[in-house]
């Protein structure tokens, strides 16, 4: 017999919030408000970032670096870049942001019955902006940013730290994320349940790995599968 659920853990992006728009997008904005001119294309950009994502440096750093990078070998002035990529984070991670239709029901909907927590990938300037932007940082009693107060998911260690915050053994918790590699596979690697809401139109029939529960959307949540 399952143990009773005692707490429910979510993932932020594409879970609980997205953005509303492109990067490309909001780099046009990030331009303007920097009074720069578009000192490189987005598709440069698109084409970079990852790789500075990769390097052992603290979230601003990393766009400032790209960014700076881009201008130079564009032509321009480092400075133009690194304006650029303040004027980006900003416009992003604090008006480019809004919660996934459902989100704000289940948490309230949640918070009397479970103890609610947040695992998610990123740095925490990043992810706290989001959260204060939705209104969304009071709604957990413990939040990990996974890669910087851990390892990533889909390590286990983010979802151990968050059960231990908690005080609860793995099998009284579920984990609610929309990507199977990431939230699904992490999850499970740190034995607690896992509920996978697929983005539209990329669900399988054979999920790898599997979660334990499949749902259409966020709002399905209203009445929890698992009990």
């Amino acid at each position: 017999m399952e143990a009773p659920t005692e707490a429910v853990l979510f993932d932020l992006d594409d879970t609980l919030c997205s953005y509303r728009r492109s990067a490309a997008d909001v780099l046009e904005v990030a331009f303007e408000q920097a009074g720069v001119g578009p000192v490189f294309e987005p598709a440069t950009y698109y084409g970079r970032y990852r790789e500075y994502l990769e390097k052992d440096v603290e979230f601003a750093d990393f766009h400032e670096q790209c960014f700076g990078d881009l201008a130079v070998e564009a032509g321009h002035d480092r400075a133009d870049g690194v304006a650029v990529a303040r004027a980006f984070r900003e416009e992003r991670d604090q008006r480019n942001v809004e919660p996934l239709p459902g989100a704000m029901t289940v948490l309230d909907a949640f918070a009397d019955e479970y103890a609610l927590g947040l695992v998610t990938n990123g740095h925490p300037e990043m992810q706290r902006q989001k959260l204060e932007a939705i209104e969304f940082l009071e709604s957990f009693e413990t939040i990990v940013y996974a890669g910087c107060d851990t390892r990533p998911k889909p390590d286990p260690e983010p979802f151990s730290v968050a059960l231990e915050a908690l005080e609860l053994e793995a099998e009284r918790a579920v984990y609610v994320g929309n990507s199977l590699s990431s939230d699904v596979a992490g999850a499970r690697a740190a034995g607690v349940r896992s509920v996978w809401i697929p983005e539209a139109g990329s669900a399988s029939e054979a999920p790898d790995p599997e979660p334990d529960y499949v749902l259409e959307s966020l709002t399905d949540l209203r009445t929890p599968l698992w009990n």
